[in-house]
């Protein structure tokens, strides 16, 4: 018996486990119903559209506004996946849960990405060019001054620098190196379609901000793209709403100076004279600089934004406010932006239309003033702001002004205002057929007032008595747009074309008056008749009018064959008033084409490899002339004589006409890598480039006769730039609770000047210099070879010092020589001002509810000419008395005596400005507001931007300005770059 009970106990014990684990329907608790919530892991807001779908099942629902869902499960062992486009796939096992709180990270792998092409949209996947996408969550976090800091480190290829601290200031923007001598390098912006600059909306109200980098993307903007384009999407419903959403983004920054330039204070200035210097001792202690500075400027930002509708009409309006106090007192950026966007569908969606307003107004007073700056360091530590009669404290010395007097006797005001209308309606009669009809009209007005009183020292010391000008601008762009696209698909195949016809013109229009010597100083600018000099016929008045029409017809096709095979070929005719008669009209072709590998039958079965793709394309751009009328001759008005007792206005040509000149051309090739493994954790991008510019803008010397003049404007020059490109991003870790993103870019970039002689026009040198030092060196700063490249610091080597304190060089013949004995033909090459390697490293960390965005980039293989130290680290007696100078001026020159030599622009002063800047720390915090009915999410950060940069360059930053000719040279007077931090709010209603 006490085995059949062991027996039947074990028996029932066995039937116990198979109901346990029997998935049959029998066992199985009911089906019920689950809800949750699904949110932006990064910023928290909610998504709507997101798909929730029961594993092995039909069952699925999506998101509403709100990111709320509802679905109902078969059982406790049901998993539910989150889906989103662009997001990475969540699975969540139900075990006994009823509520959930899904935050969806973005896959920054992702091929269906939409990324913003010319005219269009394509996904990520299907790309044949080199197109580079940053989108909202992954922007610049804090204190941004434009659509371009927004990318800043983040785009490969792509510099973008701030050389200036001035709160009106913009960035710098360079793409794939100097492609032209004479023409525009900036790039080509387009908001929303529509031309503007990078500061015409403001950057809390961008959603998405794409580069064409390569001239297959670009050459569909003919003319305008050779420089790049960048497009730049504003925030909108895509799609339908079903309620009002209100997001309010609010910061406060405070500024502080990243390095100060180390001048003598008072006390060692005093020291130095007891040491024999010939310092003049008034016996106090002024810091200048601080006299004209803020202690810790304060600035704040508003962005307000609405949005709503449902099906068939929706919303979006934004309200932007800042004021940004700069250093210096009276630097200050006030600004207000305000947009309305709104689209309506009619006729069951065959029809859109959309309206589009930007209105942005900007004041300030009067913005940087270098010579300001410049009076702040060298003028001595020891003398008085005032004199004993509580007036200003000036002495009649050359280039020796009272600061805090100059700032404060002058009153100034800019204003600018620039409104942007555009409007479309798109069709669409058939499946798949769109025709879009674009018109835009954007406005750009600006005044400028500047009065300087009988207590300025253009009274006290030149006897201007009072001083005042005025001046206005006036700019008008129109656009229209038609374009016409159908897709198709049919087996394997998909095909999309293009066709469009675009007409554009502009008209700027200046005037500017000034008069001096005014009775009193109670109208400042605003009454100028009253100044006695216009009496005299010794005010000024000038205008200036210009216009100019683009005409363009374009086209594209794109190819996708079983998602393998792809290939983009696209045209555009275009027609420019700045090109002469005989070429008022050039065609720009591209074609490109890409292999996605992975698709391929022999790779299926390497599953490491999840997608391989080879890009391969060729495009022609062009550049147009800067100006409107180069091609023509004009007639300019000169001096004026006295012939008979009367005043007669002399009026003579001022260029030879040149009815060739036609746009610069450029002609690039573009081969690229993508490529992404461990289940797209891991990705990269490679591209090589190799641009040719041909046809470049050179004036060249003529006879005369038979021309008017001794020069003429032509194209001739040939230019090359080659360079690699290289994007790694990386998902490390992707947990529940923690989440570890980092992306890698690197590029390099070579330049050359190839030619600037043809069989018509020659150079009568194979060199031109560039860049000046000012006074009192007096000597340029770069030369150009033919052959060689844009940004070669030339002049003379030095080598050693004398014991008198005189600079030794190297001459011509590599022997050391007197600097006093210097000649031309002594001066050499001493490095570049352009970087060969730029680089950027961001990191993306969140744990739970808090997130850590830390953006680190640099620049290497560069030079910089620190024009403060050329011209301030010199002990010599001359140039002391009143002026102040470096501390490091009192330093050993190469260890042996202090520098007598006069201010000499030798390569002791050129540093190697290679850099790496902890640029932009951000801290974020997504508060859980599940109890609260009204506020859908709210997040709180702080910000840092501008850190700290390990560099051995001795200046103020050795980002410093890197366009033209003269890239490299940190000029003396500029306005020192600040560290800012930042503390702000995101609120969703």
């Amino acid at each position: 018996m006490k085995k059949v009970f062991a027996f039947l106990f074990m028996l029932a014990m066995f039937l116990s486990g198979l109901v346990q684990a029997s998935p049959g329907k029998r066992f199985s608790a009911p089906p019920r119903s689950v809800s949750g919530v699904v949110t932006d892991a990064g910023t928290g807001s909610p998504l709507q559209g997101a798909t929730i779908a029961v594993r092995n099942t039909s069952t699925a629902t999506s998101s509403d506004v709100d990111g709320r869902f509802s679905i109902t499960v078969p059982s406790d062992d049901a998993v539910i996946e989150v889906s989103f486009v662009g997001y990475v796939k969540v699975s969540l096992p139900v075990k006994g849960q009823n509520v959930f709180s899904v935050k969806l990270n973005k896959d920054i792998n992702s091929l269906d990405e939409v990324v913003v092409v010319g005219y269009g949209t394509q996904k990520k996947g299907d790309l044949t060019s080199a197109v580079s996408s940053v989108k909202q969550e992954n922007f610049v976090k804090g204190f941004v001054r434009d659509a371009a800091q927004l990318i800043q480190g983040k785009v490969a290829g792509l510099s973008v620098s701030t050389s200036s601290g001035s709160p009106t200031a913009g960035t710098q923007i360079q793409l794939r190196g100097i492609t032209t001598l004479n023409s525009s390098t900036a790039p080509l912006v387009l908001i929303d379609g529509v031309p503007g600059n990078l500061n015409s909306v403001a950057p809390e109200d961008i959603e998405a901000v794409d580069v064409l980098k390569d001239g297959s993307a670009a050459a569909i903007y003919g003319t305008r793209g050779t420089n790049g384009v960048i497009l730049i999407t504003t925030k909108q419903i895509r799609g339908g709403a079903t309620r009002s959403v209100v997001e309010y983004n609010t910061y406060v920054s405070l500024q502080t100076i990243a390095r100060r330039p180390r001048f003598l204070n008072g006390s060692e200035f005093r020291k130095f004279a007891a040491e024999g210097y010939p310092f003049i001792d008034y016996g106090l202690n002024t810091d200048w600089f601080k006299t004209i500075s803020r202690d810790a400027p304060f600035s704040q930002t508003h962005n307000l934004s609405f949005q709503g509708g449902n099906k068939n009409t929706n919303y979006t309006a934004t309200v932007n406010y800042r004021n940004w106090e700069g250093m210096f007192l009276k630097s200050v950026n006030r600004q207000v932006t305000l947009r309305a966007d709104v689209n309506h569908s009619m006729f069951d969606g065959k029809v859109k239309v959309n309206l589009n307003v930007i209105n942005r107004q900007r004041n300030d007073d009067g913005g940087f003033n270098s010579y300001v700056y410049r009076q702040s360091v060298i003028r001595n530590p020891t003398d008085s702001i005032y004199d004993f009669m509580g007036r200003w404290k000036e002495r009649n010395i050359y280039f020796y002004d009272n600061p805090l007097a100059y700032i404060m006797e002058t009153i100034a005001r800019n204003e600018n205002q620039e409104t942007r209308l555009s409007g479309s309606i798109t069709a669409s009669p058939v499946r798949g057929l769109n025709l879009k009809l674009l018109a835009a009209s954007v406005k750009n007005q600006s005044m400028s007032g500047s009065s300087e009183t009988k207590k300025h020292v253009s009274t006290t010391k030149n006897g201007r008595n009072g001083n005042a000008s005025r001046s206005t601008s006036y700019s008008l762009d129109n656009l229209l747009e038609f374009t016409a696209d159908y897709t198709r698909s049919f087996g394997k195949h998909r095909v999309t074309a293009l066709a469009g016809y675009s007409y554009q013109d502009s008209k700027d229009e200046n005037f500017g008056v000034s008069n001096w010597d005014f009775p009193t100083d109670a109208y400042s600018y605003n009454r100028l008749e009253g100044g006695n000099a216009l009496g005299r016929g010794e005010a000024s008045m000038s205008s200036f009018a210009s216009s100019w029409k683009l005409i363009g017809f374009f086209g594209r096709v794109n190819y996708n064959f079983d998602d393998k095979y792809m290939l983009s070929a696209s045209i555009r005719r275009e027609g420019s008033s700045k090109f002469g008669a005989n070429n008022k009209w050039g065609t720009f072709p591209a074609v490109s084409g890409a292999w996605r590998v992975k698709n391929e039958p022999f790779m299926r079965n390497v599953s490491f490899i999840s997608d391989l793709k080879l890009r391969a394309g060729f495009g022609v751009t062009g550049i147009a002339p800067s100006a409107s009328y180069l091609s023509l001759t004009s007639l300019n008005y000169g001096t004026r004589f006295l012939d008979n007792g009367v005043w007669i206005q002399s009026l003579s040509p001022v260029r030879n006409p040149n009815p060739d000149l036609r746009w610069e051309r450029k002609e690039e090739f573009n081969f690229g890598v993508d490529i992404s493994v461990l289940k797209g954790r891991l990705s990269a991008t490679v591209d090589v480039y190799n641009r040719t510019t041909r046809d470049m803008l050179y004036n060249y010397s003529v006879p005369v006769p038979p021309y008017l003049f001794n020069s003429i404007l032509a194209n001739v020059g040939v230019m090359e730039n080659k360079g690699v490109e290289v994007l790694v991003n990386y998902n490390a870790v992707q947990k529940k609770d923690f989440l570890w993103e980092t992306s890698v870019n690197f590029s390099t970039n070579s330049n050359k000047l190839v030619s600037l002689s043809n069989s018509q026009f020659r150079t009568t040198s194979n060199f031109f210099t560039a860049g000046g030092t000012g006074e009192p060196v007096q000597d340029y700063t770069h030369r150009v070879d033919i052959g060689g490249p844009i940004g070669n610091f030339h002049g003379y080597k030095s080598v050693d010092i004398d014991a008198n304190g005189l600079w030794i060089i190297e001459g011509a013949d590599g022997k050391p020589k007197p600097y006093s004995q210097a000649k031309q033909d002594d001066k050499k090459i001493l490095g570049n001002g352009l970087p060969k390697y730029y680089a950027g490293w961001n990191n993306t960390v969140r744990y739970k509810n808090w997130d850590l965005n830390v953006l680190m980039r640099g620049a290497f293989g560069f030079q910089i000419l620190n024009f403060q130290r050329m011209f301030y680290e010199n002990s010599q007696p001359q140039i002391l008395g009143n002026y102040n100078v470096l501390l490091s001026a009192f330093d050993k020159v190469y260890g042996k005596t202090r520098l007598t030599n006069s201010q000499a622009y030798v390569s002791y002063y050129i540093e190697n400005g290679d850099y790496w800047k902890v640029d932009n720390i951000t801290l974020g915090y997504n508060v859980n507001l599940k109890s609260t009915k009204y506020v859908k999410s709210l997040r709180l950060y702080a910000s840092g931007l501008n850190m700290f940069t390990i560099t051995g360059y001795k200046g103020i930053d050795p980002e410093v300005n890197r366009g033209g000719l003269a890239p490299g040279n940190d000029e003396r007077d500029k306005y020192p770059t600040t560290r800012t931090f930042t503390l702000g709010a995101l609120i969703t209603l």
